[in-house]
């Protein structure tokens, strides 16, 4: 079974010939088509704002493309409110989300009017100490333990989950919030990751619509807004059916007509932040075999590895893969297809059935455009790849560079010895 691809074996390689692979190539058609699909779905509600999960693709001309369609910024760490900032997206455009933070992250999220989801009742009072006093907007991150299942057998464990507070926690952090001059509150919550299920959002609004009336209740908060965070997943393998977001949308919008409306509550705004739904799919990995291996198994070596693209080498995660100008073919051949790093795990595919792939073949590697670039890292001292968008026109910029070894070696540059490590390409 095949999945589509966005690019033909002629225009990678026409890429390629300028921008030497591997490199991760996003598609602006596709991109466009997720955030007006998003947009759309909640359109229902008044005060909705996607907030985008920087963590999953941090690339500021992707982020300024979504910025054209009101998204703001999901941040967690001092680079990305960093990246934000340079986009011209602050104050309520950013949902600061973190845990275990540093001081200084919590410092510039204040400087930039963040709002700051806190993530554990004792980061109040800290929160408090380094900016001298509370903002006036803060939302507070719910963790209710146990297991959340949905009905179609996807399951995750909360209780074991390191983020967000207890039911109790979290009416405290209300009344502390509140005494101390707080004047809006939001309620976040994160629950299951990469769901390919349209059930999930509605059942996780449910909980936290029916939460907010019981914060009202017991605390007197009346909630300004309620983020549902991430967690709406991608078909990564071709015989899963993609959610559908106007699917979605609409089983929230029931939920909040049946909880939120006859509470006099329907003036809260849902906030969302969807990362990998958003740039997964529209981002893959173009690979070239370059070697073959026959020893107990058929190996096909390309030029990526899991510096590229490590979720196969993580935790084994399925990544489809097109042999570009072989769609179609049959699939006669089994392989491993490897990279080059010194772990036996640095493996895009395990026994996978492809066409015959001869040396010198694009793979496409599907589904890299969130928790790609993003997770890429040095290891072997192999260096991180161009990112590339393929315009809407066929056209198609760098909006990354590869690095360099300059880049590798650029932290040893305040030590003169290691001058000559500077003169390489």
């Amino acid at each position: 079974m095949e999945k589509p691809v966005f690019v033909t074996r002629e225009k990678a390689e026409e890429i390629a010939k300028k921008y030497p692979t591997p490199f991760i190539l996003y598609d602006e058609k596709g991109l466009r088509e997720n955030l007006e699909a998003i947009k759309n779905a909640f359109s229902w509600n008044k005060g909705y704002k996607e907030y985008f999960a920087v963590k999953a693709c941090p690339n500021p001309f992707l982020i300024r493309i979504m910025k054209e369609y009101g998204f703001g910024c999901d941040c967690s760490s001092y680079t990305e409110l960093m990246l934000s900032k340079e986009l011209g997206i602050i104050g309520s455009d950013i949902m600061f989300s973190s845990n275990d933070t540093p001081d200084e992250d919590y410092i510039l999220a204040g400087k930039l009017g963040a709002t700051i989801n806190v993530d554990d009742i004792t980061h109040i009072d800290r929160i408090e100490e380094l900016l001298g006093h509370l903002p006036k907007k803060m939302s507070v991150r719910f963790n209710p333990g146990g297991l959340f299942q949905l009905s179609n057998g996807i399951m995750d464990n909360p209780g074991d989950s390191k983020y967000g507070m207890t039911e109790e926690q979290l009416y405290e952090a209300y009344e502390m919030l509140k005494d101390r001059g707080v004047e809006e509150f939001g309620l976040h919550a994160f629950l299951a990751s990469n769901t390919v299920t349209n059930e999930y959002y509605p059942k996780l609004a449910g909980i936290l619509f029916d939460l907010a009336i019981k914060i009202r209740e017991k605390t007197g908060v009346k909630l300004s807004f309620i983020n549902l965070s991430g967690g709406v997943g991608i078909p990564y393998r071709p015989d899963q059916s993609a959610n559908d977001i106007g699917i979605i949308g609409k089983e929230v919008q029931k939920k909040f007509e049946e909880i939120l409306i006859p509470e006099d509550m329907g003036d809260i705004s849902l906030y969302t932040e969807m990362g990998r739904f958003v740039t997964g799919p529209i981002g893959a990995l173009v690979t070239r075999a370059i070697h073959e291996k026959h020893i107990y198994k058929e190996y096909i070596g390309v030029d990526a590895c899991a510096v590229n693209l490590m979720r196969p080498a993580m935790y084994g995660a399925y990544h489809h893969i097109t042999v570009l100008g072989k769609e179609g073919k049959a699939l006669t051949e089994k392989y491993d297809i490897t990279g080059s790093l010194c772990e036996n795990n640095d493996k895009f595919a395990i026994d996978r059935l492809l066409p015959k792939v001869d040396m010198g073949d694009l793979l496409f590697i599907h589904d890299a455009g969130a928790h790609g670039y993003a997770m890429g890292y040095n290891y072997n001292g192999k260096l991180k790849c161009a990112e590339i968008l393929l315009r809407e026109d066929g056209s198609y910029d760098l909006i990354r560079r590869a690095e360099a070894p300059k880049d590798y070696f650029a932290t040893f540059d305040c030590f003169p010895e290691f001058s000559g490590l500077f003169k390489d390409k």
